[in-house]
């Protein structure tokens, strides 16, 4: 065994932990992650020409923040396990579990999906009340999005779930809760810097672009679609779920109609400016 396959038994998933309670890396990243976002917006707001206020965007955070953390819980329950969820509500948002005694289980569960629609919502709701165009306010936020996101992946490394398949490539890791102990794609990694860092240099060197104007949105969902989708070949399916048609996943099922509506995006936004 090489040192790389064990890194992942030498990362604690908790950054503190006291008595059985303890704050974990994951729960850090979003920290980081919306910390990222707020900055590079801010950097954009300050450094190019958008005709909104750069007070807005201390009112917009919360508004993301609470799109994704609530759109990705109940996405997760939705998506990936509503009929645990429809039998047991309380554990939806409690981090205890009632059911079986009183036990603290954390909050686990969170659904990319869901948490962009979360924020989906939120990007509308907020442009409706401030009277901000949606298009040019979407353009401002989409290529700073992947590079908040890489946090969540790194999250999930450290946590050590949604690892890959089986593999016998010399970067396979092993991960402490595989009960086979097998060598596994790191798959997480993978979604960090494809999903992440390179989809973000992608969007970010094409944003001043006239040619993409209102369309940064449409093609991140298209850029976010396909990579996620590639990667899910290498992806151990979910146990509760395994695949759920054919051989595609959920999240290739969720992506590609992800993709689909980027793709009408862009037509109906070509199809009005002509």
């Amino acid at each position: 065994m090489n040192w790389w396959s064990q890194i992942p038994y030498k990362i604690s998933p908790y950054f503190i932990q006291i008595n059985g309670f303890g704050i974990r890396y994951y729960s850090l990243m979003y920290i980081f992650a919306f910390a990222t976002f707020y900055f590079l917006i801010k950097y954009r707001l300050k450094t190019e020409t958008f005709a909104l206020n750069i007070t807005l965007l201390d009112d917009f955070i919360i508004w993301a923040a609470i799109g994704v953390l609530l759109g990705g819980r109940l996405g997760y329950v939705l998506f990936y396990d509503f009929q645990y969820y429809i039998q047991h509500p309380l554990n939806i948002f409690l981090p205890f579990d009632l059911y079986n005694g009183f036990t603290f289980t954390g909050i686990s569960g969170m659904s990319y999906h869901g948490g962009l629609l979360g924020v989906v919502a939120a990007v509308y709701f907020f442009c409706k009340k401030k009277g901000v165009p949606i298009w040019d306010f979407s353009d401002l936020l989409c290529p700073a999005v992947p590079l908040g996101y890489t946090f969540g992946r790194l999250g999930n490394f450290f946590n050590s779930e949604l690892y890959g398949k089986a593999t016998t490539l010399p970067w396979g890791m092993y991960f402490p809760t595989d009960p086979t102990h097998t060598l596994r794609h790191p798959s997480q990694l993978y979604e960090a810097f494809f999903e992440g860092i390179v989809l973000f240099i992608i969007l970010w060197m094409i944003r001043r672009e006239k040619t993409f104007k209102h369309l940064m949105f449409s093609l991140y969902l298209i850029g976010y679609a396909l990579i996620r989708f590639v990667i899910e070949f290498v992806r151990k399916p979910d146990a509760h779920l395994n695949y759920v048609w054919y051989n595609f996943t959920m999240g290739q099922v969720l992506c590609f109609i992800m993709g689909l509506i980027g793709f009408f995006l862009i037509l109906k936004i070509k199809t009005a400016k002509n």
